[in-house]
């Protein structure tokens, strides 16, 4: 009890206690995240000269971007697209803002007008853009479909956007002009000329072995040219890949099932308490249901014809030759095993030529916003239309252009020439392989109702139907479950042992992965892992750390080997850039020590070389003959008198020494305008290609895309 009453008596004393040990806490944890502090910069993906890109803002565009480039854009792929749009959006919107750029109503008006003057339904009776019909087309998306409506408003945002770049861009090349000064320097780099000889002691006369060079040296130079050796902040890792792939046992086990259909087999039914008895795959009559419901096809059934070409070549004379009712099988085709029989054979024509005219209606696949029409009003229109053509087949491409939504074919009259059977969608391919030539009728598909006329069919040929039970190759659970553990087992052995040891010992192959950068998302060998990249970035990561991620079909147990912070190259990496260019360095001044001759003859005697000579050799193109490209050889020569000898010279190739022989001013000319003109024209045509790289350069950009982790 008296333990109680001192812990009452001092009850203030404990709660303040352990309020400053919460706070403590909490400060702790904000420090080691500073970004914490802030909730701006907790939902900000950016800065850009000052302007802030909302997370919430930016994943709606991610979410807009993914719809438009589909699903086989991974999502970094996606965010860096949106990133590039919108750092370009800011960074010229910053110099709109200061010239007072806009794109009014009436000019909008005409650019839209320019961009639709094309469209059939935006033209009146005459083909004339007609602006009641823009208008009436923008307030049916509005009553119609708010994310309609929204993508039309993104549409005009981006042709107003692509306006104020080329009004900016248009701008910058109205102030770019050439200057007779620089017509008459133009003119005078191209037509000066010199005559020379020269002497050249290649680098490659000192071997690289007796150039010593330490790490210092290197490192000296990266700080001497800190620009160029700037870097990112990089991570090296290694992974061992668990992968769960099928066993021979597992493959054995496969084709047995499959052999129980080919053969037939009775089972005890537990849910009717009887036996039943499958009957053999070769001798049901109803193969759709045999298929995907019976025997539970990996490959559901397809009731079209195919030709030989269609099937597996290696397989293909197997299949192709069977008797109707036969199988063939087990078989291995990419990655399944497969029963297939032969159904029917018939002949059938290989292509056929069709023309047609689609209506529409809504909900239908493709169809436009525009598109009001109900499923049976489309089907009144396009037996209407039927009904006219069987009494006029020359109305056919006028109704064509007026009724038809298949942009694909409406400059060809609605007319599909050539085209192999199975080309089109199953209900229009079984209309036109299967009537004759002459045939006109509606047909039904996804896209909406088909008003078709059957033009040729031509060269006959064997077409087989065929049923095929399926089963993909993949691993048993007996099999995954021995590679979870593998795995498992390999993730605990190395937190207290050297990772490349213990793969050796197990016979595992390790992958090095180098370079890896904060927004990367491939690891070669097991694609797409932005989680692995993510974690090897993370503030709490230490080198050396290992962890298990679930990658497809399998694991792989992954370690940080080193972090390379963001700053100046490391000597290691940086040595086979460096190494070259300092080995050229320490091998001119060799030579130059050992040079001492002063003529050109007297140095080539020396060096065991011969004087070559170069005629006509300019400042625009400022190549040797034999030599190359030495352009501080080249202006080291313009700057001698005629006769005069330089001295030594350091160039790219080697150590020169030259003499000029001749020297040819360029024809003075009483005007030099043409010139201006050329480097007017040089200076417009780089704007398109350099000004925004240029204005992104000397953007403050603030990237946060690493830091928030979106994917």
């Amino acid at each position: 009890m008296a333990v109680l009453n001192k812990i009452r008596q001092r009850s203030l004393f404990l709660i303040l206690i352990i309020a400053l040990a919460l706070f403590s806490f909490v400060l702790a944890d904000l420090f080691r995240n500073s970004d914490a502090l802030s909730a701006r910069s907790q939902n900000t993906v950016a800065t850009i000269n000052g302007e802030d890109i909302t997370r919430e803002d930016f994943l709606q565009k991610v979410e807009v971007m993914q719809r438009q480039m589909g699903p086989n854009a991974t999502s970094t792929q996606v965010m860096n697209r949106v990133w590039d749009q919108e750092v370009r959006k800011a960074v010229l919107s910053t110099q709109y803002e200061k010239l007072g750029i806009t794109v009014e109503q009436d000019q909008m008006r005409d650019l839209l007008k320019e961009a639709l003057s094309s469209s059939p339904e935006f033209q009146n009776s005459a083909g004339l853009f007609d602006e009641n019909k823009l208008n009436e087309y923008i307030a049916n998306l509005k009553n119609t479909s708010e994310q309609a409506f929204q993508s039309w408003v993104d549409y005009e945002q981006n042709i107003a956007s692509n306006a104020l770049q080329q009004n900016y861009f248009n701008l910058v090349k109205a102030g770019l002009v050439g200057t007779l000064a620089e017509g008459e320097l133009e003119h005078k780099l191209q037509g000066n000329k010199v005559d020379i000889k020269y002497v050249q002691i290649p680098y490659s006369k000192i071997a690289d072995s007796t150039i010593t060079i330490s790490k210092s040296d290197i490192s000296n130079y990266i700080n001497e040219h800190k620009n160029e050796f700037e870097v990112e902040a990089t991570r090296d890792i290694r992974y061992v890949e668990f992968k769960e792939t099928a066993t021979v046992a597992d493959e054995d086990a496969i084709k047995t099932e499959l052999e129980k259909f080919k053969n037939g087999y009775t089972e005890y039914n537990q849910s009717s308490g009887a036996t039943d008895t499958i009957a053999p795959f070769s001798k049901t009559e109803d193969n759709e249901t045999y298929i995907n419901l019976i025997a539970d096809s990996g490959v559901k059934f397809d009731d079209r014809l195919i030709f030989k070409a269609s099937l597996p070549a290696q397989i293909a004379d197997s299949i192709y030759n069977l008797s109707e009712g036969e199988t063939f099988g087990p078989y291995r085709d990419g990655t399944f095993f497969k029963l297939t029989k032969l159904i029917e054979t018939k002949q059938i024509p290989d292509s056929a030529k069709v023309r047609h005219i689609l209506v529409p209606y809504l909900g239908a696949q493709s169809a436009t916003p525009d598109v009001t029409r109900t499923e049976e009003q489309a089907k009144t229109l396009a037996d209407s239309l039927l009904g006219v053509i069987k009494r006029d087949k020359s109305k056919f491409p006028e109704l064509v252009k007026e009724f038809s939504s298949d942009r694909g074919s409406i400059a060809n009259e609605g007319r599909y020439d050539w085209h192999a059977y199975g080309t089109m969608v199953p209900e229009f391919n079984t209309f036109e392989f299967e009537g004759k030539v002459g045939d006109m009728g509606v047909v039904k598909t996804i896209f909406g109702f088909h008003v078709i006329e059957l033009e040729g069919l031509k060269d006959k040929q064997k077409a087989i139907k065929v049923g095929t039970i399926a089963r993909k190759i993949e691993p048993s659970e007996e099999t995954i479950n021995a590679i979870f553990r593998d795995a498992s087992n390999f993730e605990i052995a190395v937190e207290s042992k050297d990772f490349e040891a213990v793969a050796k010992e197990s016979n595992y192959a390790v992958r090095p992965v180098n370079g890896i950068k904060a927004l990367d998302e491939n690891i070669p060998g097991i694609g797409n892992q932005r989680q692995i990249v993510r974690w090897a970035f993370e503030d709490e990561a230490k080198e050396g750390d290992v962890k298990r991620f679930s990658i497809p079909d399998g694991y792989a147990i992954a370690q940080i080997v080193v972090k390379h912070e963001e700053g100046l190259m490391a000597v290691e990496d940086a040595s086979a850039t460096v190494l070259p260019k300092i080995r050229k360095e320490r091998k001119a001044e060799i030579i130059k020590e050992r040079v001492t001759a002063n003529t050109i003859e007297d140095v080539a005697n020396a060096e065991s070389t011969s004087v070559r000579t170069a005629s006509a050799i300019n400042m625009k193109s400022p190549t040797i003959s034999g030599a190359g490209s030495e352009p501080i050889v080249v202006g080291a020569a313009f700057g001698l008198e005629e006769g005069e000898t330089s001295g030594l010279l350091t160039g790219e190739k080697g150590v020169y020494m030259v003499q000029v022989t001749k020297k040819t001013p360029a024809v003075e000319l009483d005007n030099y305008q043409s010139f201006a003109n050329r480097v007017e024209t040089q200076k417009s045509s780089v704007v398109n290609s350099k000004l925004y790289n240029a204005l992104k350069d000397a953007a403050e950009i603030e990237d946060n895309r690493a830091k928030l982790q979106i994917q």
